[in-house]
């Protein structure tokens, strides 16, 4: 008995793309408290004590600082909680998502 291949595995190549990336900034207000501001960055976007600092310094001096890079479903969810913890400390911290 002879044995017939009947079907051709074809491979398809599937290329894979990193997503866009969002820079999150942070804009200064003449309201929202120092200290404030360096909690949302260490509890928020994870950044460290020092790097809060820093960042908080350049937001009170040039009037806005990147706090980082995210894809976009990561960006609207820090820039949600961090907003959402101002207002209901009542200070009117914005934040804004813009394609890097």
């Amino acid at each position: 008995m002879d044995q017939v291949e009947t079907g051709i595995k074809q491979r398809d190549r599937v290329r894979l793309k990193e997503p866009q990336k969002f820079k999150v900034v942070i804009h200064n207000d003449d309201m929202t408290t120092m200290d404030f501001v360096v909690m949302i960055l260490t509890t928020v976007f994870y950044k460290s004590a020092q790097e809060a600092e820093t960042l908080m310094l350049r937001v009170h001096k040039a009037g806005s600082a990147i706090v980082g890079l995210y894809t976009l479903d990561i960006a609207k969810s820090k820039v949600s909680k961090a907003t959402r913890l101002a207002r209901e400390s009542g200070f009117p911290l914005r934040l804004t998502i813009s394609p890097a």
